[in-house]
């Protein structure tokens, strides 16, 4: 499954349009690595989103058969590794 479908569906990010534009734009990283909105998600990956209002590190536990997750299953797909969010000041 591509990123920014994954992201779309895990609702990570709300519109796959932004998901894809973060990829490209280089807030989205797997393994360390910037990657493009084509990749394909992986088992064991490790997501990082770095967007101008949060930072996320994600641990992928495992790739969804289906185009939607109810809320309730999400944590059979992802593990919340970090989450920060920044504060107005530390975006000047």
């Amino acid at each position: 499954m591509r990123i920014d479908k994954f992201l779309k569906i895990m609702a990570i990010i709300k519109r796959r349009t932004v998901a894809n534009e973060a990829a490209e734009e280089g807030f989205i990283l797997i393994n360390g690595k910037k990657i493009k909105p084509s990749y394909s998600v992986k088992s064991g990956d490790i997501l990082e989103i770095d967007m101008w209002n949060y930072y996320k590190k994600i641990r992928i536990l495992d790739v969804p058969a289906k185009n939607s997750v109810p809320k309730k299953e999400r944590d059979k797909y992802i593990l919340m590794e970090k989450y920060i969010p920044k504060e107005p000041e530390d975006l000047v």
